[in-house]
């Protein structure tokens, strides 16, 4: 009996060893996932944006602007090439980006540039007078630019080009920005100066009245002919996939679709799950004329231009997106949470087109105050006959201005000194993850580019608003970041957020949001109820509904062609329901909501079929 006994007590000793050697494995487990081993990132892309000088002259309106990006992937390093910046940006991770000024004054800032690699080479196009010449540089880290000369001189000129080089080496180029004439292509001969061979083919033009996302204004409300624009040439496989913009820079809903073909001159045909890169809502809207490249561990990423607008209709900035093929050669472009904080290439994740970390925006329409007073108001009455912003603009510079996730809207310091906060309380302890500050030029001065830009500041946190600590210490940062995305090293509990200024290189101190992301420690909303399609008798639009979801800060609406393959998307904050026009007459969709919050994502509705 006590052999028994002494047995039983000695197997359940072993069997507790093993129970605790298997929790504490488990615990190692979680520790090492909470280790740091990730990174991420926020659009827009915090570049040093250019401030623009060609439309000084008649306006004397000084703005930033990144748009028509250029991407390409040489030689493990990622070259991004933007309209009018007087240079172009390096980077190995897609995150850190060096502004590199060539050194060859063939390189004149060129208007929607065309970027491509040709052997141990980039090849570049781009002049604003539409008749310029292929420049190419071994080494654009150097920019050692040089030129043979040969001017691409074709018919009307060249607009928004684009390079394409084929796997069998042969080179063609893209081109056309208008609301009359089509997508073009030409050969050029990649042996003798890259000069066109033969004559130049219409690929193809908008078609608004089929395709609603084609059309013009904001929400596409405009009967004005919307602009095709920005090709770009993208091959999967055997199949041809040949972007383009439309149909228009500065609105909402900006977007590129896609032809494909199985030739590079066609016949394109269009494909049904357009637009591929769709971002109507959210802080910063529009996702149009970009550039797809596929980064160094085979995914690819979709670089787009980004709207706002506002002190001038060009003044836009950059967005990058996990972007891919399915299985059945579908393109996609993932915009679905599209500038909140998604983690970088480097970082492993289970499916590439799902790269959104889960911090969640905790600041948005809380409570705020700041030390300092405001500009007055001003009024911009904008002129529709120029394609601006198609509504009169009252400019409020209120500091809830500043968390309204509105990047078209801004705060304005009344003065520029380091005594300046602004403080936000979130309500309740929530665990901060990261802080996005987006600086606006508000009455600036600056043209062109100035090495001396920069933005100086500290944040801090605290749980009761009375005893603080420094969680940003960027009070001696001489780079120029205006869109400052910082992502702690660790998550920091906290209620209150502060922002403490120090310095900024214009007049006045402008922000256009202060967005901290993190996870609130409470239950996310519910799914929304009694969602409900309805195809308008024009078929290009469709009436989305649901009930409101109590705690819901707002809602995703998704769509596409088929059940598993939703992948277009918009974000719309406050109040549910949502007029869809951007759909194909002749296609069938499906459709599906869900609501969010500080706390998390709700499960999905039921998916929807309209004919």
């Amino acid at each position: 009996m006590k052999n028994i006994y002494l047995t039983l007590v000695i197997t359940l000793f072993l069997i507790s060893c093993s129970k605790s050697e298997q929790k504490q494995e488990t615990t190692e487990n979680k520790v090492s996932e909470t280790k740091k081993n990730f990174k991420t990132y926020c659009n827009p892309l915090d570049i040093d944006y250019t401030y623009m000088s060609h439309y000084r002259a008649k306006n004397n309106v000084s703005y930033r602007s990144g748009a028509d990006p250029a991407i390409v992937n040489f030689k493990g390093k990622y070259y991004l090439f933007v309209t009018r910046s007087h240079g172009y940006w390096v980077s190995d991770d897609m995150s850190n980006w060096r502004f590199i000024r060539p050194q060859s004054w063939y390189f004149n800032g060129s208007n929607a540039p065309a970027a491509a690699v040709h052997g141990d080479k980039i090849i570049l196009l781009g002049d604003p007078s539409g008749r310029g010449a292929v420049i190419e540089t071994s080494n654009p880290e150097l920019g050692d630019w040089t030129t043979n000369y040969a001017v691409i001189n074709v018919k009307g000129g060249v607009q928004d080009p684009n390079i394409f080089v084929d796997d069998d080496g042969k080179v063609y180029l893209y081109e056309e920005s208008s609301n009359k004439w089509p997508i073009r292509g030409i050969e050029l001969d990649a042996k003798n100066y890259y000069i066109p061979i033969g004559e130049q083919t219409d690929l193809f033009n908008l078609n608004p009245e089929k395709n609603g996302w084609e059309r013009f204004g904001q929400d596409h409300n405009s009967d004005l002919k919307p602009f095709i624009e920005g090709p770009w040439m993208m091959k999967h496989n055997d199949t041809y996939y040949l972007e383009y913009g439309a149909p228009g820079t500065q609105w909402n809903v900006y977007a590129d679709g896609v032809y494909t073909s199985k030739n590079p001159f066609g016949p394109f045909e269009y494909a049904p799950y357009n637009p591929i890169a769709y971002k109507p809502g959210g802080f910063l809207k529009g996702s149009g004329h970009g550039s797809t490249v596929k980064d160094n561990n085979g995914n690819y990423w979709h670089y787009s231009t980004m709207a706002i607008s506002v002190n001038f209709k060009f003044e836009r900035r950059l967005g990058m997106y996990p972007a891919g093929f399915e299985d059945n050669g579908q393109m996609y472009v993932n915009t679905a949470y599209g500038d909140y904080p998604h983690y970088l290439p480097n970082t492993e994740v289970e499916q590439h087109k799902n790269r959104f970390t889960g911090w969640m925006l905790l600041s948005y329409n809380k409570p705020v105050k700041t030390n300092s007073g405001i500009v007055e108001k001003e009024v911009n009455v904008v002129d529709e006959s120029e394609g601006g912003y198609m509504q009169e603009q009252i400019k409020d510079f209120n500091i809830n201005k500043i968390n309204d996730e509105e990047i078209r809207s801004y705060w304005v310091s009344e003065s520029n000194n380091d005594s300046i906060y602004v403080e936000i309380d979130l309500e309740k302890p929530m665990d901060i993850k990261a802080i996005q500050i987006n600086f606006q030029d508000f009455n600036s001065t600056v043209f062109g580019r100035h090495d001396t830009i920069r933005q100086q500041f500290m944040i801090e946190s605290s749980l009761n608003g009375k005893t603080w600590q420094t969680m940003v210490d960027y009070s001696k940062n001489q780079k120029d970041i205006p869109h400052a995305y910082i992502e702690l090293e660790e998550s920091v509990e906290a209620r209150y957020i502060r922002y403490n200024h120090v310095h900024c290189s214009n007049k006045y101190l402008a922000i256009s949001e202060f967005r901290v992301f993190g996870k609130g420690k409470e239950a996310p909303p519910t799914s929304p109820e009694n969602f409900k399609a309805i195809r308008q008798e024009d078929r290009r639009n469709t009436n989305l509904t649901w009930d409101a979801v109590p705690d819901a800060t707002g809602y995703v609406v998704y769509w596409g062609i088929t059940k598993d393959k939703l992948n277009l998307s918009v974000l719309l904050y406050d109040k549910p329901n949502y007029e869809l026009r951007a759909l194909t007459t002749d296609q069938s969709y499906y459709y599906q909501v869900e609501a969010f919050n500080e706390n998390g994502i709700s499960e999905k509705s039921e998916i929807l079929f309209t004919e």
